[in-house]
């Protein structure tokens, strides 16, 4: 647990406090469940009722919402952000390693700097590169000639395929498999024929992905995920997928190969999106979404069917199955009402 007072809290946010600087402030919590010691935020005005309940030492809050409140307040122009940033702050998160495990085996022709941290049972493959401050966690596997950046940090089991270049400052959570083979196969007369996947997978810096996703290698060009792109768990990205910079997938999204997802998009969860297309910038794809040719345009999608009660559901099901025949009998109406004009 880490203790500060609200004063640093309102200088790490630079941010405006009205309330007790010397509050000592020990973690965060809900705005329904905080103590005194507690510092909570509001960042949805549907919840500003809680004010007038909440036992927390302290709050973060807009303008608009501080003259609602007459305790401890920090107040910011956005409320999220700077509670993410006092997250960070307030952070006791272990190290995935902490210096060398006698029980790693490293290559003596890979590179791993003297201030990285490897984890037990880690694999390090001739040619591999391990940047400064880097944290490898127990189990993890670096292939041949890859590279993991400054200041990344894998967590347990990530397994790091040959040739894969990770950059600084990312963070891949546990399970995860960076640079297997794409889904890469010719059919001869009924007996498929494997296609090696020639390429690499190229990461940016400050690229966050989560558990258990995988991200394949190109087959022949390399797939691309730029800075500061943000991938949930479970994820599949196929081979010569690019996933520009700023962009955000929810869990469970599966993009085929050769797909191009532009700048600053946002795809939601079982989001499925075919391989091929391209999908510009600044697109939201709300969740479930099957997203079959490009997107040239900005904006917001959907496409799931939103869930109902189960006897109505198989009453539209029902109704769907026989919307052929209802076309048919209202075209032949309005040609009937058509003959007799």
């Amino acid at each position: 647990m880490m203790t500060t007072t609200l004063a640093n809290i309102a200088q790490h946010l630079g941010a405006e406090l009205v309330g007790d600087q010397g509050l000592q402030i020990d973690g965060i919590q809900t705005l329904e469940k905080a103590g005194p010691k507690h510092i909570s935020f509001l960042a949805n005005k549907k919840y500003r009722s809680a004010l007038n309940t909440t036992q927390a030492g302290a709050v973060i809050l807009s303008a608009d919402d501080a003259e609602h409140y007459d305790g401890n307040k920090v107040i910011c122009a956005d409320p999220y952000v700077a509670y993410a940033k006092l997250a960070q702050l307030l952070d006791t998160t272990p190290a995935a390693a902490q210096g060398v495990h006698p029980s790693a085996v490293i290559s003596s022709e890979a590179t791993v700097s003297e201030s990285a941290n490897i984890g037990p049972f880690v694999v390090v493959e001739a040619g591999a590169h391990i940047g400064e401050h880097a944290q490898i966690g127990s189990h993890c596997f670096i292939g041949a000639n890859a590279r993991i950046g400054a200041g990344t940090k894998l967590w347990n089991n990530v397994t790091v395929y040959h040739e894969v270049n990770i950059g600084a400052q990312c963070l891949i959570q546990a399970n995860t498999v960076v640079g297997a083979d794409g889904f890469g196969y010719a059919n001869e007369q009924g007996q498929w024929v494997k296609i090696p996947q020639l390429g690499s997978v190229i990461i940016g810096d400050r690229v966050e992905i989560g558990a258990s996703t995988t991200i394949d290698r190109g087959a022949i060009d390399d797939t691309l995920i730029h800075d500061n792109v943000i991938i949930d768990n479970q994820c599949q990205i196929a081979h010569n997928v690019e996933v520009c910079e700023g962009t955000a997938i929810a869990g469970c999204t599966v993009v085929a190969g050769s797909t191009k997802i532009g700048r600053y998009c946002q795809i939601g969860g079982l989001s499925a999106i075919t391989g091929h297309v391209e999908i510009c910038d600044k697109v939201v794809l709300t969740g479930m979404n099957m997203v079959t040719s490009g997107i040239n345009e900005p904006g917001i999608y959907s496409s799931g069917v939103p869930h109902s009660k189960n006897k109505e559901w198989r009453r539209t099901i029902a109704h769907l199955r026989n919307i052929g025949d209802m076309h048919k009998r209202i075209k032949s109406i309005e040609a009937q009402l058509k003959s007799q004009e």
